[in-house]
């Protein structure tokens, strides 16, 4: 019966010759037809009330397989006078004949067996071969126009009768059969060209996908290259970092030589006499004292530097408007400074980190880290009260005579710090683990220090029993405080030279007409000195010469004289110094 209804509705519509409207007899047939196709097997799905059996389910499932499809679910859900499922899967049929592409919705819904399964049983005319054949023939309504208009008809209450007398064959119709022939073959080329059509729909749409993939491909090229010399960067500064790391590497293992040959010299005058511990013990008093002086100088040093660097700041923001050309050399000041504080901060760590453990395992000698905590404390507070100085010195000189007499009685103790000394080095390892965690945003290079201090803190276990680790920690203690005293000349330096900074200031406006017309060198360009050529670092400070422009150190550009564009004197290299000096000979009578 379907073969018989397409076969008919092609017919009757190429004779009919016209658009095909809801009311046309043949129409009405063909969906009665599909709908009782459709529901032949259909599973019977039990709910509270009533079993429900209705085909709106699988031509549901539709829009999932085929994205075109959602248009026409969205429409039939919208419909206002459709109540039931069935109304709906009529509207539905109705749609996709206008639109043509009911043979390709319900081709969809066949392949995919296993989705049809839950809707419809084993038997069922859509699971078997003949599904598969109504669908082939359907790919002829493609030729029928048809408009029909779903609001206004009632599909929810419509009875499907199929009328078998249209079906019979008249003497008319066989005698027409070399007409239907005709029009067959006018069927094909119409179908054939409507094929060729969405073909060329298809080729259009993939030149225009293989455009836009050619410009993302475009775009992720310029991005590969950019990632590239990022990389490239990024080695480069990993390269600086590890030389850096190998010359502090240098220094560390030289200082730790030096200290080897300390180390033997004391073991030996410690065999000899006793009288060594007081010494020691007075040395080591003097160092706190001085320990605690520093301490508090360089924190004064470091709150004028903080104060100087913000008033640098505002004076570098006022100048920015009027002196535009020499930003680079401000800008390399400030770095300059941020990186002096940030070593100046980790150095002061490493300091306290160092400190902390020299505390621990000096409590070896009757809890010397205690009594010595007492005394700091009590410095400092004499320190900032030095009109009482004199009374609590003489407190400090009690209080360490008695500890002397308590160090002598408990030396039999030592032992048992011993063990508490394993406990300690053990929460050292622990703190070690952080500090590494925090700086495993550093380079890889900067590990290669952690293992130098995990290997030296297995000497020291090795050592546990032996005296060998309270001089070898003030041995370390002393290299300690060179570094600290290094430092400090270094912040020292720094501070005479951010005082200085306000007056150059002064001078690079009042230079900066006569610097126009010269090539003004750029910090980052220049490594080495232009006169002794040494390399520049934060002992060897960079200075522009305001004459020629080049940079020099300190030594080679230590001279000051009168400029025609500025009267006061300012820094002169000695190349320039002495060629104005023979200038101006020149000139005398």
């Amino acid at each position: 019966m379907a073969k018989l209804s397409i076969k008919g509705l092609i017919e009757s519509a190429l004779s009919f010759g016209r658009t095909l409207d809801s009311d046309y007899p043949p129409l009405q047939q063909f969906f009665v037809v599909m709908e009782h196709c459709l529901k032949h097997g259909l599973k019977v799905r039990k709910s509270f009330l009533s079993y429900n059996k209705t085909i709106w389910g699988p031509l549901e499932l539709v829009e999932k397989l085929y994205p075109e499809a959602e248009e026409i679910g969205a429409s039939v859900r919208d419909l206002p006078g459709l109540k039931t499922p069935l109304g709906r899967a009529r509207a539905w049929l109705r749609l996709a004949l206008m639109q043509k592409k009911m043979a390709d919705y319900l081709r969809c819904l066949i392949i995919q067996r296993d989705l049809l399964s839950e809707f419809y049983e084993y038997h069922a005319l859509m699971m078997e071969e003949e599904g598969a054949v109504i669908v082939g023939l359907l790919v002829g309504l493609n030729v029928i126009d048809a408009n029909l208009c779903v609001k206004g008809e009632d599909l929810d209450s419509q009875v499907g009768v199929i009328d078998f007398s249209m079906y019979l064959k008249n003497e008319e119709d066989i005698g027409n059969k070399e007409r239907n022939v005709q029009i067959a073959a006018i069927l094909d080329q119409k179908n054939y060209v409507e094929e060729l059509n969405r073909q060329l729909n298809t080729v259009s749409s993939l030149h225009s996908r293989v455009d836009s993939l050619e410009k993302s491909n475009t775009k992720l090229i310029a991005e590969l290259a950019i990632a590239k010399n990022n990389i490239i960067k990024l080695q480069e500064e990993n390269h600086q970092l590890r030389s850096e790391n190998k010359l502090i590497l240098m220094k560390t293992q030289q200082h730790l030589e030096v200290t080897k040959v300390d180390v033997e010299t004391e073991l030996q005058t410690y065999k000899h006499s006793r009288q060594g511990l007081d010494e020691m013990y007075n040395e080591a008093r003097r160092q706190l004292r001085d320990e605690s002086q520093l301490r508090q100088d360089t924190e004064n040093e470091l709150a004028v530097q903080v104060s100087m660097k913000h008033e640098i700041e505002l004076a570098m923001k006022l100048l920015e408007k009027d002196i535009h050309e020499k930003q680079d050399t401000l800008i390399g000041l400030r770095q300059q400074l941020e990186e002096v504080k940030a070593i100046n901060i980790e150095m002061y760590q490493k300091l306290q980190g160092s400190e902390d453990g020299l505390k621990e395992k000096n409590e070896i000698i009757a809890r010397l880290e205690e009594k010595n905590n007492k005394i700091t404390t009590a410095m400092r507070q004499l320190e900032q009260r030095l009109q009482q100085a004199e009374k609590a010195q003489m407190e400090a000189e009690d209080e360490d005579e008695k500890y002397l007499q308590e160090c002598l009685s408990k030396s039999d103790s030592l032992q048992k710090q011993i063990s508490q000394k394993e406990k300690q080095l053990v929460q050292l390892e622990t703190d070690l683990k952080i500090e590494k965690e925090w700086r495993q945003t550093l380079q890889e290079d900067l590990q290669k220090e952690k293992d130098v201090l995990a290997h030296l803190r297995n000497e020291t276990q090795q050592i546990i029993g032996l005296k060998k680790e309270f001089l070898n920690l003030q041995d370390e203690n002393q290299q300690l405080k060179k570094i600290h005293h290094e430092q400090e000349q270094v912040l020292e330096e720094l501070g005479n030279k951010l005082s200085e900074s306000k007056l150059k200031i002064e001078d690079i406006k009042e230079a900066n007409k006569a610097l126009q017309g010269l090539v003004w060198l750029k910090d980052k360009e220049a490594t080495h000195c232009k006169l002794c050529e040494k390399e520049f670092s934060l002992s060897k400070r960079k200075h522009h010469c305001r004459n020629c422009g080049e940079i020099f150190c300190n030594a080679c550009s230590d001279n000051e004289l009168p400029l025609p564009s500025s009267p006061k004197p300012v820094r002169v290299c000695d190349s320039c110094h002495a060629l104005l000096i023979q200038r101006c000979s020149s000139n005398l009578p």
